[in-house]
């Protein structure tokens, strides 16, 4: 018991940290950035991504203003609108997402009084025609007599400025002032507000607030459905269109009497939902401790249907399309400002969020996140904080490990289905990151304090792996260990072309100091690449990385390590050659995968080795060079892996013992020495692939005539041309998908 009291105090600090977090004592900004992340997720996976035909959406675009011109547009054009969309089109309703706060003296009218009481005060004629002309030039009334009986709701904004000073005419709130007395309820409140010309706001149907509420990071999840203003209440354009659908009906605040484990939302004073009694029913709208409701995104932008105002008032716009639907008058255009970040797309309409807003009430699909969720989260860090801080001390590794995996996984899943089938919105982030925390410290307990120095098996590394990652090595003992795992490494096969004859033209004695001087030359290649030698078979070399010491770059060191055993080995056949010995060629293939790597064997002999398909695969390729006549052959892992050279694409191939097919590649250069004359070669090779892919034996028959006589000593083009003329004689059928099957190892 006493060896589990430092784990027990330091997994109550921080199950104590999470609690403050959970209990709103404080907030940690990098949980909120964790639920956030979890929300869009889940609304990710849940959208139903299907377009809802009975909003639609009247968009001032780019078009828009290109053909009828900048924005504002003149009242007597919009007059017009109004009248196009009521009477030739039949909309239902139709709500504005842009304000109209200036009156509009495009028409000249102004000038004209002037005139009639200055210059031309005299002038009767004049002032008869004045009188006249003034309805047809007052488009202001022209407007105002557009919206008249029409059901047109306006939208309008509240703002904070530090003057105070507002604009334009608000709308009758929806709740008098007085209505939450009493009751703690943090509603967004503002000073000031922008609205519409009295004269508009009297004739039009109603108003609401188009105001957002960002999240902290930026993006918009929410809309307040109610603000207060000046103690009085004021609905958003959302809402105010559902009312109006609804036969404007009264708004009834609603409180909740229970809650999870008798924590209820009266305890916090909160507001929980907001209902709409009507002839259809009671319609219930949830709302958080902001009185905002969820936007319920149907998807990205897109999901309701788009219809330019220029085809609209050009009468190109089928009358079904808008016909007995709800309209939204809003923007697209970027000029315009209404573009905000949201879950679903970093540049969405906000006319977009007012149309998924109306739709998700209409189909009672506003998820819920009322102010008791905050017991829930408490209840739920106080059952498995207690729970992993009792158990995971006393199991082993594994079991910590399957309980730990097995709680986030019951976390994850619970959360989900609330989601899902009771439109909760609970928060995940604290409880998962109190599973991982209490379970690292576990391990990391069990890492410092419980493990024993092993410095032994990084000695018994000596034979395989250089001397200075042995010495790295050393440093650390605890972290490496020769027991098996599983882990992605870069394989090395190399073998000696043509050996037989070679052993068999020299006597033992030379033969032994060829191989002796051969294998030390391509070690200390290998290991200066931070390789781990695995075994000589005979004339050939098994060598991997990333393994004991880890290593992100393995693939490359690997790649490099080839290219540098090539090179190296023309410096050795020099010296061979002048000794009257024959001269070596060698393949070398590569591939990059997950493997078992570890100290493997009987009790007899063990060696630390590698085994899986991918070392399967390296040791085919290094067979494939002869097929090709090239010195290095990689798979398609390893060249992806690889940074710094430069490959050509050499075949797609099905090998022995394989279903799958595999692209393989051979590596020219570090780009850094890499010839810039052979780009033009590197160039025909590419489309000389493609031809032959494309069983246009012609086409690939010249391409490579023209290698051949760039490169001439370049076997690989002269493969390639006997491959066509095998294809010739029995061709692949129409089918064929451009791989090649190796039946031999």
């Amino acid at each position: 018991m006493n060896s589990h009291l430092l784990r027990y105090g330091l997994g109550l600090v921080l199950m104590a940290v999470l609690l403050g977090h959970a209990a709103r004592l404080y907030q940690l900004p990098v949980l909120g950035n964790l639920d956030h992340i979890a929300y869009d997720t889940k609304l990710h996976l849940t959208m139903p991504r299907v377009r809802d035909e009975r909003v639609v959406i009247l968009d001032i675009d780019e078009r828009s203003l290109a053909e009828i011109g900048r924005w504002p547009w003149g009242r007597e054009r919009l007059a017009g609108l109004m009248d196009t969309l009521f009477d030739h089109y039949g909309v239902m309703l139709l709500g504005v997402d842009v304000v109209f706060a200036e009156p509009d003296t495009s028409s000249g009218l102004a000038t004209l009084d002037a005139l009639a009481k200055g210059p031309l005060a005299g002038d009767a004629g004049f002032r008869a025609a004045l009188d006249e002309l003034r309805p047809k030039l007052d488009y202001d009334s022209l407007f105002a007599t557009s919206l008249d009986k029409r059901p047109v709701l306006l939208g309008y904004y509240f703002s904070d400025r530090s003057d105070g000073q507002s604009s334009g005419a608000l709308p009758d709130p929806v709740l008098p002032a007085g209505t939450f007395r009493g009751r703690n309820i943090a509603f967004a409140s503002f000073n000031s507000f922008g609205a519409n010309l009295p004269r508009f706001q009297s004739a039009a149907m109603g108003a609401g607030h188009f105001n957002p509420m960002p999240d902290f990071d930026g993006l918009n999840r929410r809309v307040p459905m109610l603000v207060e203003h000046k103690g009085a209440y004021y609905e958003s354009l959302s809402l105010a269109i559902v009312r109006t659908l609804l036969g404007s009906p009264r708004l009834v605040p609603g409180y909740a009497e229970g809650g999870f484990f008798g924590v209820s939302a009266r305890d916090y004073g909160g507001l929980e939902w907001l209902e709409l009694p009507s002839a259809r029913g009671t319609l219930r709208i949830p709302v958080d401790e902001n009185v905002a409701a969820l936007i319920p995104y149907r998807g990205p932008q897109g999901s309701f249907a788009y219809y330019s105002l220029a085809d609209v008032l050009a009468g190109k716009t089928p009358v079904e399309a808008l016909k007995g639907k709800v309209a939204l008058l809003g923007t697209t255009a970027p000029g315009l400002l209404d573009l905000r970040a949201t879950p679903v797309g970093s540049t969405y309409p906000g006319v977009e969020i007012h149309a998924n807003l109306i739709a998700g009430m209409l189909d009672g699909r506003i998820k819920h996140r009322p102010q008791y969720v905050t017991g829930f989260d408490v209840v739920v860090l106080l059952l498995v904080g207690g729970l992993l801080l009792w158990l995971l001390p006393r199991l082993s590794p594994l079991n910590a490990t399957l309980l730990s995996g097995g709680t986030l996984v019951l976390l994850v899943g619970m959360n989900f289905a609330f989601w899902q089938y009771a439109d909760f919105v609970l928060p995940v982030a604290a409880g998962l990151l109190l599973v991982v925390g209490l379970y690292a410290l576990n391990m990391s307990y069990g890492y410092f304090f419980e493990s024993r120095s092993k410095r032994q098996f990084a000695r018994m590394f000596g034979q395989y792996v250089p001397p200075e990652l042995v010495e790295e090595m050393s440093r650390n003992p605890e972290n490496y260990s020769m027991d098996g795992r599983n882990a992605e490494l870069t394989i090395l096969f190399s073998d000696i072309r043509g050996f037989t004859s070679i052993s068999e033209g020299l006597e033992p004695k030379e033969l032994t100091q060829l191989m002796n001087e051969y294998l030390g030359a391509m070690t200390f290649v290998i290991q200066d690449q931070r390789g781990t030698l695995d075994k000589y078979i005979g004339d050939a070399i098994m060598a991997f990385w990333g393994a004991p010491v880890s290593d992100t770059d393995h693939a490359s060191h690997g790649v490099v390590a080839a290219l540098k055993m090539q090179a190296r080995l023309e410096e050795l056949n020099r010296s061979l050659t002048a000794r009257g010995w024959p001269e070596l060629k060698i393949g070398i293939g590569l591939n990059t995968g997950t493997v078992t790597v570890g100290d493997m064997g009987s009790p007899v002999r063990k060696a630390y080795t590698v085994m899986g398909d991918a070392v399967n695969l390296a040791s085919r390729l290094e067979g494939l060079t002869k097929q090709y006549g090239v010195g290095i052959l990689v798979g398609d892992d390893t060249r992806r892996a690889t940074k710094g050279v430069v490959f050509r694409e050499i075949d797609r191939v099905r090998v022995k013992g394989k279903d799958e097919p595999v692209s393989i590649h051979e590596p020219l250069a570090l780009e850094a020495e890499f010839d810039r004359g052979r780009v033009e070669e590197l160039k025909l090779w590419n489309q000389a692939l493609r031809q032959f892919r494309a069983q246009e034996w012609d086409q690939a028959e010249l391409t490579l005539f023209n290698l051949q006589r760039l490169a001439p000593d370049c076997l690989l083009y002269s493969a390639y041309a006997e491959q066509i003329g095998y294809y010739r004689r029995s061709p692949p059928g129409r089918d064929w998908d451009g791989v090649r099957a190796f039946e031999t190892k």
